[in-house]
């Protein structure tokens, strides 16, 4: 999992929100430039909430109802806001085959097909993404034991591999939509999602 690319990171800078007082630093990974977004009393919890987050220009900016990443993003800044902990914020759209390519997998998705038959139509694997930063995010960080905010098994596994304790899986589950259904239980049935 150790990337080939070195970091640069950015100065750490308030991030006053609707939720509360963050602060947030950034990671560029070659082309990509994640974020960090934390509440400033995380290290003083044993075990911080901690959300990886990927990024979704089309839900988390726009406000898209085909996908649950809005909500689950806002719900996680609502609860670490609260709670203490931080998200990352991973750079990594469409499950790592960039945006033209998500709206072309939309535009199957259209047609009928799920996601992950859509992205194999467009010649990618189901899901890209890589998860370096995280690593770098831990390490930066001091995380050893952590409470994970997520439905998704594979960022279990990848929090695993770091030797990095999840005391407790937070679900982060909303409720479907028309618009989203199909999307939800290709989550479920094909990926494992818990949801």
């Amino acid at each position: 999992m150790k990337s080939h690319i070195p970091f640069e990171k950015s100065s750490i800078a308030n991030l006053p929100s609707k939720y509360g007082h963050f602060k947030i630093r950034a990671y560029k990974e070659g082309h990509q430039e994640h974020l960090v977004i934390f509440t400033e009393n995380f290290e003083q919890q044993e075990a911080p909430l901690v959300r990886i987050h990927s990024q979704c220009l089309t839900g988390d900016t726009f406000g898209s109802i085909k996908c649950d990443c809005n909500n689950q993003l806002h719900k996680a800044l609502e609860l670490i806001a609260k709670k203490g902990g931080l998200i990352i914020y991973h750079a990594q759209e469409g499950r790592n085959i960039g945006l033209l390519n998500k709206l072309n997998a939309y535009a199957l998705q259209d047609q009928g097909r799920n996601t992950i038959e859509a992205n194999i139509e467009l010649g990618f694997a189901p899901d890209q993404r890589t998860y370096d930063v995280v690593r770098e995010v831990f390490h930066d960080f001091g995380l050893t034991k952590i409470r994970l905010l997520t439905n998704n098994p594979a960022k279990v596994t990848v929090v695993e591999e770091l030797d990095v304790e999840i005391i407790e899986r937070i679900p982060v589950i909303i409720n479907p939509n028309p618009y989203n259904e199909g999307y939800l239980k290709t989550k479920k049935e094909c990926m494992g999602h818990i949801i």
